[in-house]
Formats: structure tokens, C-alpha cells, sequence
């Protein structure tokens, strides 16, 4: 399964940056394509989030997981449903910027997939540097 890598430097405190990115009523805000994303969790999987996204046109809803690890600035998200599809985001400080890494690993490939890596982290960008 190809994996993917991109990174932005933000003019941000990483406080700021990721208390903003890991909460999950905000990722249809930056993640490209998503266009909603609930809280459903349960006993079962406290992580459980419900989804939807417009993939070529096509609207897309199931459940995939979103995890915050604060102590680490990461956060990890997937879904069973759609290939092992799973991503990773870390928020590194430095001095007064944040440093954001961004990981996914997809069974869909190409081209496409870096510029919605690129687009998320414009997005990123125009709604959190001042």
C-alpha cells in the first residue's frame, strides 16, 4: 500500500495548531474532500466517528476512527471499511511556528492523492496563520 508524506511549516504557535486539529468537528473544515465527520463513540470504539467525503463526484459515507494523543501532539485516523486506509499527523514546535507532518497510507494512488495532501494543508495554513 503506497504511503504519502507532506509537511508544512506554519507561522503558529503549535498549542493553537493542535488544539485545533484534533477536534474532530473541524477536519470538514481543512481535510479536503471530507465533508462531514461526527463523533459516535461508544463502549465499543470510544474512537468511532461518522463520515462522509466526495470522492470523484461520488458521496461516500462509513465509520473509520480518529485518535489524539496528546501528550505525543499526534493524531491517527482509518478506516477497516476502505482498504487499511489509515493516516498519521504530528504537530512539532519550533520556536513560535509549528511544524506539521502529515502521513497517509491509501490503497489509492497517484497524483491525486498529493494534491489533496497538498490542498489539506493549505487549508491548514489560510485558516490558522494570521
Amino acid at each position: 500500500m503506497p504511503t504519502y508524506k507532506r509537511s508544512v511549516t506554519l507561522n503558529a504557535g503549535s498549542d493553537r495548531v493542535f488544539n485545533y486539529l484534533s477536534d474532530v468537528k473541524n477536519l470538514p473544515e481543512y481535510f479536503d474532500r471530507l465533508d462531514s465527520a461526527k463523533p459516535v463513540g461508544g463502549q465499543k470504539n470510544p474512537d468511532a466517528v461518522q463520515v462522509s467525503a466526495d470522492l470523484d463526484g461520488k458521496e461516500v459515507e462509513g465509520e473509520a476512527w480518529f485518535r489524539v494523543d496528546r501528550t505525543n501532539n499526534s493524531i491517527e485516523w482509518g478506516s477497516e471499511e476502505h482498504g487499511d486506509y489509515r493516516g498519521k499527523l504530528q504537530v512539532t514546535p519550533d520556536q513560535n511556528r509549528s511544524i506539521v507532518d502529515l502521513e497517509l497510507h491509501s490503497p489509492h494512488g497517484g497524483d491525486e492523492v498529493v494534491r489533496g495532501l497538498d490542498a489539506t494543508l493549505e487549508h491548514v495554513r489560510g485558516i490558522l496563520e494570521p
